[in-house]
């Protein structure tokens, strides 16, 4: 049975009951089936159903017990590669084990596969299930005691010994073996439920026996008080609540003596009072409970508070896997006697039992099987309330046991909030309110024990205050009312709004339509005074040369009449024609006689020949002489005059004939003067050929007014530059001559200006690398600009991947853009013009807030992965502050620095309290004389020597290197920049009212206001200990960095641990000089003694020579 985490309950707990110590031949499988261990156990503090794992194999670990020895391993040989797959599936199927574990000892190799093989070869069941069933149903029956044959089947163990070895072979066989406990055939669940129920009976009458006892002594006492002879009853005692239930619970002292028939001598002594004794008589001497004396005396069997709590071990062992699991919580009579168990005298079967039950109730159906259970507890105990004599169990307890209250707790937390229907939860929580829970729970919250403080807050966290949920109801009804009315006065506001807006935007389109038309009537008015002030003074300049003219013709005509007037009358009648001839000689020529030459041919007085523009004038002749007198028909200035109509001379004293007067003819050549302050119109220039046209934008004359055009004469460049070669090079075509006076050039040439320089259709109101960059990432988006807006508006991160969010925060528009594109609207532009990324950022400057509703996705989006990044640098802060606070060893070594320190300086300095950590970094900075070693060097030398248990001090500071990484200021910065993007959160589900997009937000800060909570919590923690840490080691809080401080910390055990190596290298040389030096002098003594050697052979050899010539002599 996957239970939940907390107390593992094995076979453990009946080694440590008192009750319980027996021996087992099944000892070497305690703990292991299979290598298969299951782990029951319930959880605390969780109240979910989510949050407890009822995977039956969840908890499973293959555990090795032990390894086979060679010579078994030797004698098995290892198979071929199909038969060990084939026989390790078949080991794996009767582990019962889940998939992941599965699949993680299928990726053994083949050595470990055969050693499992081997193991689970080796560990074979004793006893088949029918070995066990028939004893329980042995003691089950009423005869079995009068059969010898029954009685020696039986045999000499106990039913406790018994039952126990059930337990071990259901929790340590094969599954296969619990599971052929449970079929049809052996029906073992039924068998041993009826044995549960059976010794249930039997203690439940025991402690009827023992209540009628005890309200005799109590009476007894009462009566006999005002004798001075009161009797002290070993152990006190309480009687059910119900009225007619059985004990709750009584002393150690009580329990077996009835249990086998047999009375102590307290209670002989109480039954010798004589108006006590026939009651008691009764009860005792009664047929049934002699029976049944003599029937577990003559079994064996072991006492019923044993066999109870063994029974039920025997079925969290069969709850251990889903098959026997699921068995039981169908068998209603099996969970009846589970729950019934709860009047046992111990605390660990009560809190076994507790276990239990809480695990039935979390799985579906559970809940309305215990609840069942404890309706049933109550008729058969006779409670007046459900829950009563749990509660009295945990409320007025002889002994506190911590196991015992942490899983009555945490059973009452889950019947109470695993339900879903909320008046239902109301319901259960007033029982318990009713049997004084609450005022309880009070009283013991302080407590020290942890496990139970978080079963308490757990429960007191998720209590109902219905007073305090109706008023927040009324006022939710309130609030939301005044909600509708705020809203309905919004929308009210909202229409007003709008029609001042449309109002507003009427009159703003008119006030630009004005605008409008006021710069345009402003140009034409300056344009039409420019070119009434050039009149103006054109006009100016041709009434003066009016006044001229007309002065030199009146001069004229004077001189005319004159001249006429001396002139005879018979050459005044001759032929006009010939005085006009001669008139016209001599006014040509200059002489001065009156004699008239031949006439010229006449000059044509048709208005065709006098309109053709004569040639440019010669130079001014010097003057000439007095002009004779006008011939009639022609005009002063030599011209034909087609409005002389009579040959007469005028009258003597006539006026001048302004009438007839005609204006100046244009200047020749298409040159006019220029009036003052006017540019003067240029003539056009005629070519031979047709030349390209060059894409100037030329200046209007009133343009150039004030500029240096207005300066410069290029007419006099036409007459120093020949631009003949100048056309035959830019010449256009083959026969490219103009015919027509050059009139086609400007067309031609404007229609292929046309062509080559094409004007762009779009507009774009957007810088270019600007518009670059926009267009650029608007590929990268990849999505219309609608379905954009879309997912903005709705918050939609799965609309909007978190790259493309960010993207956008790159895109949004500027002010000066917003404004840009707001003037452009405003002047009724068309809005199709523009280019396609500026019709997105268009669209973009309209979304309100947009960057804040961005800069919410990109928070919402980034959270998890922020707090999954500053969570671990929080904790290792925390965590390294305290392991180093905390550090026995660490203290040791500073220790010793300091007495080396004041050592060195106490006779310069005096003796000194403490140091800075800082100063560990001196330490190798203080040199030995001969210089090869440092301070550090000596100490850690020391500490080998002296204190070799604090060589691995740095064991003991968790989590420093981590910590000396971390920047504890930008840790601060990061939180509070979460707190910051969680208020904008705020903010912006606070302006919604309404929508998915409130429901995104709202489920956003429901999961992650904790998250940040729980962060800042932890910082301030963290914070915390890193001052306290700090200000231990004698340093100021104030301005200290949490990486310098423990990377000092970190410097020095990585200098600690390299200045060791260094003296164990330094002894190896010295050990390895030493040895060199004994063996060269033990090489020189043997060379020495060989020399020796040698020298004493040669010396005997010459004795033996000498010795031989001595001999021959002396024969010879």
């Amino acid at each position: 049975m996957g239970a939940v985490k907390s107390r593992t309950i094995t076979s453990a707990d009946v080694d440590a009951d008192e009750q319980l110590q027996h021996p087992h031949p099944h000892a070497h499988h305690h703990s292991m089936r299979n290598g298969h261990q299951h782990n029951g156990s319930i959880s605390s503090g969780t109240l979910q159903k989510q949050d407890l794992r009822y995977d039956i194999g969840s908890s499973s670990q293959y555990q090795h017990v032990r390894q086979p020895s060679l010579r078994s391993r030797s004698q098995q040989p290892m198979p071929t590669t199909d038969e060990l797959d084939r026989r390790f599936a078949k080991v794996l199927a009767s582990m019962d084990l889940p998939p992941d574990k599965a699949k993680l000892l299928r990726n053994y190799d083949d050595e470990k596969k055969w050693d499992m093989i081997c193991d689970q070869e080796m560990v074979q069941a004793k006893d088949p299930p029918s070995h066990y069933l028939s004893k329980l149903r042995t003691y089950l029956d009423p005869k079995a005691s009068r059969s010898h044959r029954k009685r020696k089947m039986v045999g000499e163990s106990t039913s406790t010994q018994v039952l126990r070895d059930l337990e071990i072979s259901l929790r340590t066989n094969h599954i296969e073996w619990v599971k052929e406990f449970l079929d049809d055939t052996n029906q073992g669940l039924d068998a041993l439920v009826d044995y549960l129920s059976f010794r249930l009976q039997m203690m439940r009458h025991e402690q009827r026996l023992q209540g009628v006892l005890c309200a005799s002594e109590e009476r007894l006492n009462l009566t006999n008080g005002g004798d001075g002879g009161e009797i002290v009853m070993g152990n006190s005692s309480s009687v059910s609540p119900g009225g007619g239930g059985g004990l709750l619970s009584h002393g150690n002292s009580a329990g077996h003596g009835l249990g086998n028939g047999t009375l102590d001598s307290r209670q002989q002594h109480t039954m010798s009072y004589g108006f006590l004794r026939p009651t008691i008589a009764d009860a005792l001497d009664s047929p049934s409970l002699k029976r049944r004396s003599r029937h577990i005396a003559k079994l064996n069997m072991g006492a019923a508070t044993d066999d109870i709590h063994v029974s039920i071990m025997c079925l969290r062992a069969i709850m251990n896997n889903k098959y026997g699991f699921n068995m039981v919580i169908q068998h209603r009579e099996a969970i009846n006697c589970i729950a019934l168990s709860l009047i046992h005298k111990s605390l660990r079967t009560k809190a076994l039992v507790l276990e239990l039950l809480a695990a039935i109730c979390l799985v579906k159906g559970g809940h309305e099987i215990i609840l069942g259970s404890f309706d049933n507890f109550k008729d058969v105990c006779q409670e007046k309330r459900r829950f009563q004599t749990l509660m009295e169990y945990f409320m007025n307890f002889e002994a506190f046991n911590i196991d015992f209250m942490v899983a009555c707790m945490q059973f009452m937390n889950i019947v109470v909030h695993s339900v879903e229907d909320m008046n239902y939860r109301v319901h259960l929580q007033y029982e318990f309110t009713a049997l004084g829970l609450d005022k309880y729970l009070e009283r013991i919250r302080l407590t020290e024990s942890e496990e139970l403080k978080v079963q308490i807050s757990a429960y007191l966290d998720n209590v109902f205050d219905v007073a305090a949920l109706m008023e927040d109801s009324e006022t939710k009804t309130s609030a939301l009312e005044r909600v509708q009315e705020l809203e309905d006065q919004l929308e009210r506001e909202i229409d007003r709004n709008s029609e001042f807006l449309y109002k507003y935007a009427e009159l703003e389109s008119e006030s630009v339509t004005l605008k409008t038309e006021l710069q345009l009537l402003t140009m034409v008015r300056q344009k039409l005074e420019e070119e009434l002030t050039v009149m103006q003074r054109m006009l100016q300049h041709n009434e003066q040369e009016l006044k001229k003219r007309d002065t030199l013709l009146h001069t004229k005509n004077m001189e005319l009449q004159t001249l006429t007037r001396s002139l005879p009358r018979s050459a005044s009648s001759g032929d006009g024609s010939l005085a006009n001839g001669g008139l016209m000689a001599g006014s040509t020529s200059g002489a001065a006689s009156l004699t008239l030459p031949p006439p010229p041919s006449p000059l044509p007085a048709s208005p065709t020949a006098s309109s053709a523009a004569p040639p440019p004038p010669p130079p001014p002749a010097p003057p000439a002489p007095p002009p004779p007198p006008m011939m009639p028909g022609f005009s002063p200035l030599g011209s034909p005059s087609g409005s002389l109509t009579s040959t007469a001379p005028s009258p003597p004293h006539a006026p001048p004939m302004m009438s007839s007067f005609q204006p100046p003819p244009p200047p020749v050549a298409g040159f006019m003067p220029a009036p003052d302050g006017a540019m003067t119109i240029k003539r056009k220039v005629p070519t031979k050929y047709k030349l390209p046209t060059l894409n100037w934008i030329a200046l209007k004359p009133n343009q150039v007014r004030g500029t240096i055009f207005n300066e410069l004469d290029d007419e006099k460049i036409f007459k120093q530059i020949d631009f003949n070669e100048f056309e035959e090079r830019f010449k256009i075509g083959i026969g490219g001559a103009l015919r027509n006076g050059g009139s086609g050039t400007e067309v031609d040439g404007s229609l292929q200006s046309s062509k080559r320089f094409k004007r762009p259709d779009n507009v774009s109101l957007l810088e270019h690398t600007r518009l670059r960059n926009i267009a650029i990432s608007r590929r990268k988006l990849g999505m219309p600009i609608d379905d954009v807006i879309a997912a903005i508006h709705s918050l939609d991160l799965k609309k909007l991947s978190l790259e493309n969010v960010e993207l956008l925060q790159k895109m949004v528009p500027t002010d000066a853009e917003v404004k840009s594109y707001k003037e452009y609207i405003i002047e009724r532009k068309d809005q199709q013009l523009l280019t396609e990324e500026d019709k997105f950022m268009l669209q973009l400057s309209r979304v309100e807030r947009i960057s804040s509703k961005l800069a919410i996705m990109n928070y919402m989006g980034n959270f998890v992965d922020s707090v999954h990044l500053i969570s671990p640098q929080v904790q290792s802060i925390a965590g390294a502050s305290t392991s180093l606070k905390q550090s026995r060893k660490f203290k040791a070594v500073l220790e010793i620095v300091l007495a080396f320190g004041n050592y060195l300086n106490s006779n310069k300095r005096g003796p000194a309290y403490g140091f800075k950590l800082q100063s560990l970094d001196t330490l190798i900075d203080t040199k030995s004389t001969d210089k090869r070693s440092s301070l550090l060097h000596y100490i850690v030398a020391t500490i080998r020597a002296k204190f070799p248990e604090l060589l691995n001090f740095e064991g003991e500071l968790y989590g420093t290197d981590k910590a000396a990484s971390v920047a504890l200021e930008n840790v601060v910065a990061d939180v509070h920049e979460l707190e910051k993007g969680m208020d904008l959160v705020r903010k912006e589900a606070e302006l919604r009212v309404k929508g998915a997009q409130t429901h995104i937000l709202r489920d956003f800060l429901n999961n992650s206001e904790d998250k940040l909570k729980k962060i800042k919590n932890d910082l301030r923690h963290a914070q915390e200990a890193f001052k306290e840490c700090v200000e231990y080691f004698g340093d100021s809080s104030r301005n200290a960095d949490a990486a310098a401080f423990f990377a000092l910390i970190v410097r020095f055990t990585r200098a600690f641990k390299q200045h060791d190596q260094e003296n164990e290298q330094r002894l190896r040389l010295e050990k390895a000089a030493a040895l060199a030096a004994s063996k060269k002098e033990s090489d020189q003594v043997l060379m020495r003694n060989k020399v020796n050697q040698k020298k004493q052979q040669q010396i005997h050899c010459l004795l033996d020579f000498a010795n031989q010539q001595q001999k021959q002599l002396a024969q010879s």
